[in-house]
């Protein structure tokens, strides 16, 4: 199965179908902004995977409940 694009926006859609068409090179954006410093985005992307399983495995039973309580009222309000 082939993998679907992650392009939102429409006008690059068709430029990378215009491109696979014609045989041009894809082109992609840089991995990193090169404005910024790459040892500080190293680092706020560890923390950043690390985050989400740190703070599950900190919260209590009941501050779970509580958390879990408040996302589905903010769902059902919608």
């Amino acid at each position: 199965m082939p993998k679907r694009s992650s392009i939102k926006d429409v006008n690059q859609l068709a430029k990378r179908i215009t491109d696979l068409a014609t045989g041009n090179p894809i082109t992609e954006k840089p991995a990193v902004d090169p404005d910024k410093n790459p040892a500080a985005v190293a680092l706020g992307r560890l923390g950043g995977l690390k985050g989400g399983k740190a703070r599950a495995a900190s919260l209590t039973p009941a501050k779970r409940k509580k958390i879990a309580k408040k996302a589905a009222k903010a769902r059902w309000e919608k």
